[in-house]
């Protein structure tokens, strides 16, 4: 079952790079790059779909492109931090981990 959980990691290591290429891409070749994460963050989503719940990988998903996009943008763009983005952040980690722990059924 991990390797499912991989999957949707990867789907979601994906999900940050196009997430900061539509802010960040000015080239042809940068949008290009952009475009393929784009197409293999949902690739490994939709793999990681057929062997764990929609909805739960879904969740995870997006959450760890939440968590990573945040971070991206904290630690090379500068963005604003705070107690409660960093208390919201960990709130979130714990609901990530949580759904994993909880789901079962994978095949």
């Amino acid at each position: 079952m991990w390797k499912h959980w991989l999957t949707v990691v990867l789907g979601a290591i994906f999900e940050v790079s196009w997430v900061v290429g539509f802010k960040h891409a000015t080239t042809p070749w940068e949008w290009l790059v952009t475009g393929i994460a784009v197409y293999l963050s949902f690739y490994f989503l939709i793999r990681a779909s057929r062997h764990i719940p929609a909805g739960t990988a879904y969740a995870v998903f997006v959450g760890l492109g939440t968590l990573g996009t945040t971070s991206i943008g904290i630690l090379a763009f500068g963005e604003a931090v705070s107690p409660a983005k960093v208390g919201l952040i960990i709130l979130l980690l714990i609901g990530i981990g949580g759904l994993q722990v909880t789901t079962k059924g994978a095949k």
